[in-house]
């Protein structure tokens, strides 16, 4: 039941700011009329006390996070699942897991390294391109 109940007042908040932050004007709405012959003297606009909306929103914000971190909580810690209906999941069987003995990893066969010889790696074999001629560059003279 708190949870039904906080999920409704948590969507209502969610609403509320929605619609407080939508109705606000940005602080560059004035911004034009610092260079034309506006009233006011500074580019964006002389902000004094924050007025209602804005302290309506701050509140809002805090009651969004505060609510969201206790249903957070909740769920991990105290939430249980509240009544057995499943629906459709109702239906399907519970499936008996049996668990059977896992066979035990075998004992590692250790090697002895001077018995193992490196393989003989074979040599590269000379090839030339067809076309391309291997001559001799004419010795210079400084």
């Amino acid at each position: 039941m708190l949870m039904i109940v906080l999920n409704v007042i948590y969507v209502l908040v969610a609403i509320a700011m929605i619609a407080l932050i939508l109705l606000q004007r940005g602080s560059g709405a004035a911004a034009g009329s610092g260079f034309g012959a506006g009233a006011s003297g500074t580019v964006f606009g002389a902000r004094g006390a924050a007025n209602f909306m804005s302290k309506s929103t701050k509140w809002l914000g805090v009651a969004f996070f505060a609510i969201s971190m206790f249903m957070a909580w909740y769920a991990t810690h105290g939430g249980r699942i509240e009544g057995t209906d499943l629906g459709v999941m109702s239906q399907v069987p519970v499936a008996e897991v049996q668990t059977a003995p896992v066979p035990a990893a075998p004992a590692a066969v250790p090697v002895a390294p001077a018995a193992v010889e490196p393989a003989a790696v074979p040599a590269q074999a000379e090839t030339s391109v067809p076309g391309e001629e291997t001559a001799e560059k004419p010795a210079q003279n400084n």
